[in-house]
């Protein structure tokens, strides 16, 4: 079977290449900047130029093409852009799709995106949905929470670097997973005849609030957090003048989304039938404890790197 995938170079996107490279899948990559997905190159993905804003170079990219993985998204505050991307781009797509007579079309979409057709992102994603079950192209729709990736940059490192974390007042816990597992239902989606045309949201393996990741972020780190609070009234007050959550360049996209992540998910009993309909064994998926304390153990071989190569220049010097 041979892919197409596109978003390749994001958080998520990498991680569907790399894990398809692996399993033996032939693999092309839409990019639009060949010098920067270089990397992907070198994994032994084939790259072709393509972009979603310029429907024209889709055609070439799907020749010879049985499945497409679309993983790629644009940001919230750039309202352009999410058009251009992910409403006019992903028609342009799923009607070439349809002249290319894919085989399976893997969508990645967002959660709860149905109680926020105010949101334009959101509103795009959930009408994409719809025209690609219109499409008479056998889909597969993953909903997503947020990715365990995302939060180093919430959390981890303005501990680190003593900046405050921006967080709501809210209490609901959210249902985070490692982009690497993401990928694994990606591709397992593909080998499994019974997730055709059908919609899956997906979960980790524990639910998290805020307090929770800023404590287990302080213990792994040795220092504390400097915590600001946003009252979820005020945000919500903001979101209606805005159209769209958004706070501000200098608060995490979190805050932008809190709503949406923190509807009620899925629990412990429809988790397990998801993992039993992927046949994914629990156990493999990737616990956030396990992630952060990895991150961190790396962080801190790095430092001790840096400090071991600093050492050496002195001495050189003073020889």
């Amino acid at each position: 079977m041979s892919l197409l995938i596109i978003g390749s170079t994001g958080t998520l996107g990498r991680q569907i290449v790399l894990q398809a490279l692996t399993k033996g899948y032939q693999v092309r990559c839409l990019v639009r900047n060949l010098r920067k997905a270089s990397f992907l190159k070198e994994w032994g993905a084939e790259l072709v130029y393509g972009d979603l804003t310029l429907p024209e170079t889709i055609p070439p990219c799907l020749k010879g093409i049985t499945a497409v993985i679309d993983a790629s998204t644009s940001r919230p505050s750039d309202l352009s852009t999410i058009k251009q991307v992910d409403w006019d781009g992903k028609l342009a797509l799923i009607e070439t799709c349809k002249t290319a007579k894919i085989k399976r079309f893997i969508f990645c979409s967002a959660l709860h995106l149905e109680s926020y057709p105010n949101i334009p992102l959101i509103d795009m994603k959930q009408k994409i949905e719809i025209k690609l079950q219109k499409s008479n192209i056998p889909y597969t729709i993953l909903r997503l929470p947020g990715f365990y990736q995302g939060l180093i940059e919430q959390y981890a490192i303005p501990i680190l670097e003593d900046l405050p974390i921006w967080i709501t007042d809210e209490k609901t816990k959210i249902s985070y997973i490692d982009t690497q597992d993401i990928a694994k239902f990606c591709l397992r989606a593909l080998q499994l005849p019974k997730t055709e045309n059908q919609i899956y949201s997906i979960a980790g393996p524990k639910e998290w609030s805020s307090s929770e990741i800023i404590k287990l972020c302080e213990q792994l780190a040795g220092q504390s957090a400097q915590v600001r609070k946003i009252p979820i009234s005020l945000l919500k007050l903001t979101s209606n003048f805005l159209g769209f959550f958004e706070w501000g360049q200098n608060v995490s996209d979190r805050l932008a989304f809190v709503e949406i992540l923190s509807l009620e998910g899925d629990r412990s009993e429809s988790r397990l039938n998801l993992y039993e309909t992927f046949k994914i064994d629990p156990s493999d998926i990737v616990q956030l404890d396990d992630y952060f304390l990895e991150y961190f153990i790396r962080l801190l071989k790095r430092l001790k790197d840096i400090n071991f190569e600093d050492v050496q220049k002195q001495k050189n010097l003073v020889i």
